[in-house]
């Protein structure tokens, strides 16, 4: 595997391109990096995976932070694409990385010949309200130091919910209260939770490719119902329930893996 950077508006950001075959670009979630994506990664059959850290996230640097956006994020993937990429591939991510990968299949749709949608968390509206925990979160960050915004957050009703019903979800939004730089991380989080992937319905029920969900129960940052909406709305979707993370983290990896080495291998050469 290779990890290169490239620049664009100023901004260095990182990317790995692993593997041979046809590619697949596949992005990570809110806050993570490109190791989330080749956990989950099937090793059959043979893909060249592309991954951009997006701004602020992995190793990418942040840039202007009024620039973070999902539109934002969705518009650097798809200049890796075109500077890496001879053709349309096969896009897709978790979480934040469908909702680039969904807005990407509709806005430039020369790019992407099939689709991923992993855990979804949005579906056509911004900061639903399964985003409330990232906004908390962000906005403790600005007003408190470290510690005291970590023990706030962990007497919240959202945190005591996800303790109780989702423990992986309680893990990762934990983790941001140890990132090294917390007024990006705030900057982040805040723009991230009160967007969304900028499509509409009729604009997502009008795709017209081959397109794969992956959904969970027992997770309330990507809630299941968002997964079978928009495989209900995408006309070619093929709708796949994953166990938990929470439940079982191991099978969860399997399942993933085994749900899209199907699903690549049912795609054309």
């Amino acid at each position: 595997m290779t990890f290169a950077t490239f620049d664009r508006e100023g901004v260095a950001l990182r990317y790995e391109d692993a593997g041979g075959g046809p590619a697949v670009v596949f992005q990570h979630g809110l806050g993570a990096d490109a190791a989330q994506v080749a956990e989950v990664f099937p090793s059959e059959p043979p893909a060249r995976r592309i991954t951009l850290e997006c701004r602020s996230q992995g190793l990418s640097e942040a840039g202007p932070h009024q620039a973070l956006s999902i539109a934002t994020f969705a518009d650097d993937v798809a200049a890796l694409a075109e500077r890496t990429l001879s053709g349309p591939a096969v896009f897709g991510g978790i979480s934040m990385g469908a909702a680039i990968s969904l807005r990407l299949a509709v806005r430039r749709p020369d790019l992407v010949r099939a689709l991923v949608l992993a855990r979804p968390a949005w579906t056509f509206e911004p900061a639903p309200e399964n985003m409330k925990a990232f906004a908390l979160i962000a906005g403790l960050l600005r007003t408190h130091g470290r510690d005291s915004a970590r023990a706030a957050f962990a007497r919240s009703e959202i945190a005591i919910r996800a303790a109780r019903e989702a423990p992986d979800n309680l893990a990762s939004l934990s983790g941001f209260f140890d990132r090294p730089d917390l007024t990006a991380t705030a900057a982040l989080l805040g723009a991230i939770a009160g967007d969304g992937p900028g499509v509409s319905v009729d604009e997502v029920r009008a795709l017209d490719l081959p397109v794969l969900v992956l959904g969970t129960a027992d997770d309330i940052v990507h809630p299941l119902g968002f997964a079978e909406a928009l495989a209900a709305a995408i006309p070619a979707a093929t709708m796949v329930t994953l166990v938990s993370k929470s439940a079982d983290r191991d099978g969860h990896v399997a399942g993933f893996r085994t749900a899209m080495a199907d699903f690549l291998r049912r795609l054309d050469p």
